[in-house]
């Protein structure tokens, strides 16, 4: 087995956690950034949920790739299934993305794993305003820490690779305004 692409869209982003030997930046057609999952663990609980990030049907989303030597397979995927399978919100795909050709690097469409979001889950929020979506988000807090530090962490990390999320960028707008 060769070399393969992990696609990150959240906290992946600013903090990956597994071994890679390049990173680039990367779209994904059909889904879209969305804080669309009620966090019960990280960064909330069953009596208090948060939001954490989901890849949700319609649009495209821009985050980041990471190329992973094939003998790192396992070890990264058991990394990554612990990780972001917790609640079984979450399903693993391998979903086309498409590279960008910037930095000298040639670009195109590779397949990467990406974790999408199971509408079917309980833990599936639907598509929120940025209102009712700034108010779960505050005040929640779980095992990695408080709801807003996640979505305004997440939003420093996309402005500096000027990735815009006009949605998210309200929601952070509102959380910091509190």
């Amino acid at each position: 087995m060769g070399d393969f692409w992990v696609f990150g869209y959240g906290s992946l982003i600013w903090r990956p956690g597994f071994a890679h030997v390049e990173t680039r930046r990367a779209r994904l057609y059909g889904y879209r950034r969305s804080l669309c999952v009620y966090s019960f663990v990280h960064r909330g609980t069953r009596r208090r949920p948060g939001l954490v990030l989901g890849l949700d049907r319609g649009g495209s989303c821009i985050g980041l790739a990471y190329r992973v030597p094939g003998n790192l397979r396992d070890e990264v995927l058991s990394y990554l299934r612990e990780r972001e399978l917790v609640t079984s919100v979450y399903l693993e795909r391998m979903l086309d993305i498409r590279l960008d050709g910037g930095g000298g690097g040639g670009g195109g469409p590779v397949e990467a794993v990406t974790y999408i979001v199971d509408r079917q889950h309980e833990q599936y929020a639907g598509s929120l305003d940025a209102d009712h979506a700034a108010n779960v988000v505050r005040g929640a807090v779980g095992q990695s820490g408080r709801n807003e530090d996640y979505v305004l962490s997440t939003l420093e990390h996309l402005e500096a690779l000027g990735i815009r999320d006009h949605w998210l960028e309200e929601v952070g707008r509102q959380v910091a305004s509190l």
